[in-house]
């Protein structure tokens, strides 16, 4: 047996399909079915896979059921576990970037700011820990409700305060509430066990899973362009690249030619290549990169 295999829990309904997606562009297909609760990775470091709550996935890390884990940072402040954070992940249930844990009220109450909240308000989250520690810091004593989903549909009418995860606030002005303070930004996460941590062999397999994702992450919003370009045009033309690093140059055989390579942001590429190619560029091709890795 492979003396640095690791096993993993990956994290099921929100974060599922973004999770599963990095894990497949990495190389790292989870192979599952529908009913299937043990899926499987074909790669020697990873042993077992379990597809669990992101609730579940900090304590269960941390007692050493398994070695590495994908949760919400907000789950590890949350559960207050020990466990090693390795690695932020830029993306959410959605897509990219993170999350923020924030209080709203109802619109029409007259507050605006967290320190209008009155005592003994009635509060609703579905993070009591957290919302416990922030209310104590003020000093404002409330009454915590522990909830189990839909808390925004709770206000005006069973509570007066909720405290939940938003991404953009629309569900939560939708449901008429404006947010009036944040307790946190939260991110996913890769995190470790810290005695699987402190083990030489799996501490290399976490790093290199580690830089297969965030290699895949980086990938994403950068594409590799590379042309040929005149000698007399070689200026003009690497004026106009904006490049992670100086770009790649090679001289093409027998002519006064040069080929040129270097990556750029994809959201860019559009109004770059016109000025690449009225600056004497040719053979423009854009090319998609599937990893990064610095």
């Amino acid at each position: 047996m492979f003396t640095g295999m690791i096993t993993i829990a990956l994290p099921k309904g929100s974060l599922e399909s973004q999770t599963l997606q990095l894990f497949n562009e990495a190389d790292l297909e989870v192979k599952r079915t529908d009913r299937d609760y043990n899926p499987r990775i074909d790669d020697k470091r990873i042993g077992k896979v379990k597809i669990l709550r992101p609730q579940e996935i900090p304590t269960y890390v941390e007692k050493g059921y398994f070695d590495m884990g994908i949760s919400g940072l907000d789950w590890v402040k949350e559960t207050g576990s020990n466990i090693v954070e390795v690695a932020n992940l830029s993306y959410s249930k959605t897509g990219e970037g993170n999350v923020r844990i924030v209080v709203a009220v109802h619109r029409d109450e007259p507050i605006e700011n967290v320190t209008q909240i009155r005592p003994n308000s009635r509060v609703t989250t579905e993070y009591p820990n957290l919302t416990k520690a922030f209310f104590v810091s003020l000093g404002i004593p409330v009454q915590l409700f522990h909830s189990f989903g839909a808390s925004e549909a709770k206000v005006p009418d069973l509570m007066d305060v909720v405290v939940d995860l938003t991404e953009t606030g629309t569900t939560l002005r939708r449901n008429g509430l404006k947010i009036i303070g944040q307790i946190m930004e939260s991110c996913t996460v890769i995190i470790a066990n810290k005695q699987s941590w402190a083990d030489a062999e799996q501490r290399k397999t976490i790093e290199e899973i580690k830089t297969l994702l965030i290699g895949v992450i980086e990938a994403r919003n950068q594409v590799l362009l590379t042309m040929n370009v005149p000698k007399d045009a070689m200026e003009q033309v690497i004026a106009a690249l904006p490049a992670m690093k100086k770009p790649t140059v090679s001289q093409l055989h027998g002519i006064d030619y040069y080929s040129i390579q270097t990556v750029v942001k994809k959201s860019a590429v559009n109004e770059l290549i016109p000025r690449l190619k009225a600056s004497g560029a040719e053979d423009i091709l854009e090319i998609p990169i599937t990893k990064i890795v610095r």
